[in-house]
């Protein structure tokens, strides 16, 4: 399991896993939702897939002789986002988790302890 640690040694909670679809809770982007594409959780970060998009300038090389400008998804903060219910599209759910069948699964919170499908 990751979980992201603070410079103070301490968990600083959940880290949504790849495949997550979350909701953007702060920052340019909120309100809207994608799916995790890639998960720093030494820096408490994630990317998400059409959020937080900038422009970076490349420089001619050989693969790309021409260079120019591209769009790539930059890393968001892991507090600015939280788990899409399944229930309320527009809102995001905290993530516990439970003992079934001897396997610990996650749930959401705020659906009823519905146990969370990732992709």
């Amino acid at each position: 399991m990751q979980v992201a640690v603070g410079q103070d040694g301490y968990s600083q909670g959940y880290v949504p896993k790849k495949g997550d679809t979350v909701l953007v809770r702060a920052g340019k982007d909120k309100g809207k939702s994608g799916t995790v594409t890639r998960v720093y959780p030494d820096l408490n970060k994630v990317e998400v897939d059409g959020i937080n998009v900038v422009k970076r300038h490349l420089k001619p090389s050989q693969s790309n002789p021409k260079g120019g400008i591209v769009e790539a998804n930059a890393p968001i903060d892991v507090s600015n986002v939280g788990l899409l219910n399944p229930d309320d599209k527009d809102r995001s759910s905290r993530v516990g988790y439970q003992y079934k069948d001897g396997d610990k699964v996650r749930v959401y919170r705020q659906a009823d302890n519905k146990e969370v499908k990732s992709e």
